[in-house]
């Protein structure tokens, strides 16, 4: 087998697998949905970076030692597309890095990252990937069965809050928020996080 040295050497119309990400010898950061490899957008800009910061530095004091960990980007979270756990990674097809991932289920740590469903995703919608983050990845998660799923708009200001619905598996917009006051996850309430301070300069 080749050993991939370089993003150009891959099949771009080929299915790839988890065991054949963790092949792979280049710097590029890529993401693997359904088997297709997706090129990730380049390193997040400034506003990105100020609310992943802000939105961990209130996620960490919350989940300080509780069963729950947080975890940011670049961190492997390792999907089946079906509400399997714990599969080979030659059959595990998707491979994403969240922005901001809690996971209550300590069984799904590995060495490399998290095998199986988040209960909770954040992603911080940057212009380049928005198309992914709505449509590909909410399908995925959705399908994954992730409880909970937050698009956070940077320069709107804003966040889309959806819920799985336990009777028919499928994502609910549950709020949408803007600028300022607090916002709780469904999975977590008594969690309140402050909006100004999450989209703080």
């Amino acid at each position: 087998m080749t050993t991939i040295t370089e993003f150009s050497q891959l099949d771009l119309n080929k299915s790839y697998s988890y065991a054949d990400y963790l092949t792979w010898k280049f710097n590029e950061r890529v993401e693997i949905i359904k088997g297709k490899v997706m090129l990730m957008s380049p390193a997040p800009n400034l506003k990105h970076q100020d609310i992943s910061m802000n939105l961990s530095r209130q996620l960490s004091t919350f989940f300080y030692r509780k069963q729950c960990r947080v975890y940011a980007a670049p961190f492997d979270v390792k999907l089946y597309d079906s509400k399997k756990q714990h599969l080979a990674d030659d059959d595990a097809y998707s491979v994403v890095q969240p922005d901001l991932c809690v996971i209550c289920d300590k069984n799904k740590l590995t060495t490399q990252g998290c095998d199986g469903s988040p209960d909770w995703i954040i992603e911080i919608v940057s212009k380049g990937n928005s198309k992914k983050d709505l449509l590909l990845k909410y399908e995925l998660y959705q399908e994954n069965g992730v409880g909970e799923y937050w698009l956070v708009y940077p320069y709107e200001e804003a966040v889309h809050q959806f819920i799985l619905n336990p009777e028919t598996q499928r994502y609910q917009l549950h709020q949408i928020y803007a600028q300022d006051g607090f916002i709780s996850p469904c999975l977590f309430p008594d969690l309140k996080i402050d909006l100004a301070e999450v989209f703080a300069e």
